[in-house]
């Protein structure tokens, strides 16, 4: 497994597994590795000649300093989960590689950048679209893996890669669980014992609206005030947007479902007695209305 930090590096790597005729699939991440990228790794190796992985922790989608400098960094132990998968190269730049001191070009994705996280996060997604446009041109694989997890970034990264022509194909893999059904997540080793053991009120709540859908509850207004019902279940919750949106514009859905939706969750898990940190966790779910191709 090679580890590369330079962009011409990794682009004249690139050039030349390409002129042999081989696949390549690139996997971004920002380290702190775990099961859920070694599912996104085994993905690519599915369709792919060549395994890539970026480690990069992005600075420019972050909103809030303190949460930078606070993000793990566990080189060792990601290049450990890399090896296992099978990964064949590493890119791990630096900041400067990636953003030379006189940058000033950013990427910029319109609407579908507004709600849900975007309106939480302003300018995150402007960060994510820039990096992920930098890794794309660096690393120029036939196939980029990222996971339905974060389901906005997903859709706004497919648009980006549609509306300016990169020659990709982007995959969404599934979301990697823990026993419990929790998605999987970098955060989820930032929550305390009480916020972990309540965690699961997310997928609790995705399960619920999917179980109402198909005994024929389309109703959006009934759908979420179930939702938020399962969520208050959990005294440390604390919601940040529950919404139901359209899958591929995520424009709202109508007050009366008539297709698959996407149901959207961010909720902040706050610490018990204020001891600790409040950790936002995010997840979703496609409600398959009947008769809905799956």
């Amino acid at each position: 497994m090679r580890l590369i930090e330079s962009v011409s590096e990794v682009q004249a790597i690139a050039d030349a597994e390409r002129a042999a005729g081989r696949r390549l699939a690139l996997v971004p991440t920002m380290g702190a590795l775990h099961a859920g990228h070694l599912s996104l790794l085994r993905e690519a190796r599915r369709r792919a000649d060549r395994v890539w992985a970026s480690i990069f922790v992005n600075p420019t989608q972050f909103n809030d300093p303190r949460d930078l400098d606070g993000y793990p960094r566990t080189l060792e132990s990601d290049l450990a989960v890399c090896q296992e998968a099978g990964v064949d190269l590493v890119f791990k730049p630096t900041a400067a590689e990636m953003y030379p001191a006189d940058s000033q070009t950013w990427v910029d994705v319109g609407e579908l950048t507004l709600p849900l996280c975007g309106a939480s996060r302003p300018g995150h997604f402007r960060g994510v679209t820039t990096v992920v446009s930098k890794l794309l041109l660096a690393a120029k694989p036939h196939v980029a893996v990222f996971g339905q997890k974060d389901f906005q970034q997903l859709a706004v990264i497919r648009r980006m890669v549609r509306d300016l022509g990169f020659d990709v194909e982007i995959v969404g893999a599934p979301t990697a669980r823990e026993d419990d059904g929790l998605a999987l997540s970098s955060r989820n080793q930032k929550l305390g014992p009480e916020q972990r053991r309540q965690a699961p009120c997310l997928v609790r709540a995705l399960r619920a609206a999917e179980q109402a859908v198909a005994a024929g509850e389309y109703s959006a207004a009934a759908l979420l005030q179930l939702v938020r019902n399962e969520i208050a279940k959990a005294p440390v919750a604390r919601i940040d947007y529950a919404e139901l949106r359209d899958p591929d514009s995520l424009v709202p859905a109508p007050a009366r479902l008539d297709r698959a939706t996407l149901l959207a969750l961010a909720v902040w898990m706050d610490p018990p007695q204020a001891a600790g940190a409040a950790v936002r966790l995010i997840d979703n779910r496609v409600l398959q209305l009947q008769g809905d191709s799956q």
